[in-house]
């Protein structure tokens, strides 16, 4: 669990929804409210073993797909 600081920053100008989606987007990649819920809320070490297989398992299917080796079926 790592205790690091994200000091990320948005210009408003004109625009306040653009610069509050901007803002939402850059949370969501330094992964600010992950390691927020990590830090509340008590995860065994099978949990988190268990959901980082989940998420390489993921991140490797979405990989495989943009790579074009795989197609997935259409219903």
């Amino acid at each position: 669990m790592s205790k690091r600081k994200s000091n990320i920053e948005v210009s408003v100008i004109g625009n306040v929804d653009k610069a509050l989606r901007q803002l939402k987007k850059k949370i969501e990649r330094e992964g600010v409210v992950r390691d927020m819920k990590r830090t509340v809320y008590f995860e065994s070490a099978t949990q988190k073993r268990r959901k980082r297989l989940v998420r390489a398992i993921k991140m490797n299917m979405m990989r495989i797909i943009n790579q074009g080796f795989f197609k997935p079926k259409k219903k």
